[in-house]
């Protein structure tokens, strides 16, 4: 019974990881082929918000985005242990905190990827009011943001908690 459990919950979480790498990869597909269609980065632009491709060979946001190769690949190689570290934690964690994880890896896996096979990755959500734009950014980058502000906020509770019962 425990082994049918956890063969379900398995799966489950594989479809909730899988999801969201698929998201990611259908919305970056879908732009590349706007851009390569208009020929040109500017695909949608309204008042708050434009899709813009751009390849960021950082990471989140741009960061660390450098022209050395070498670096490149020890950033590449760092994602990959960082991601490697979460299916660890995955293993020790339960309810919100796992699907923080899962949302965190799912988004992880799909940056990777592009990474791997694009040798950077395709970033083209882009928010601005006025002419402050804040930086660009992808659906993956979405799910590792969401799944982070989890975890921070499921610490900060769990903190407040331990310290009450002091």
């Amino acid at each position: 019974m425990i082994i049918k459990n956890l063969g379900k919950i398995f799966l489950i979480n594989s479809c909730f990881v899988l999801l969201i790498f698929f998201l990611d990869r259908i919305s970056k597909i879908y732009v590349i082929y706007q851009d390569k269609k208009i020929l040109g980065s500017d695909i949608f632009s309204s008042k708050y918000l434009n899709i813009t491709l751009i390849w960021n060979e950082g990471i989140a946001f741009g960061l660390f985005s450098l022209a050395d190769k070498t670096f490149y690949n020890f950033l590449t190689i760092f994602i990959l242990i960082i991601i490697l570290i979460i299916i660890f934690m995955l293993n020790k964690s339960e309810g919100l905190k796992k699907y923080s994880l899962l949302m965190i890896l799912g988004g992880a896996l799909g940056n990777l990827y592009d990474r791997v096979f694009n040798k950077a990755v395709p970033d083209f959500i882009d928010f601005h009011v006025e002419e402050f734009h804040w930086f660009i950014f992808n659906v993956a980058d979405i799910f590792i943001s969401i799944g982070v502000i989890f975890m921070i906020f499921l610490e900060f509770t769990n903190n407040k908690k331990k310290y009450e019962n002091i």
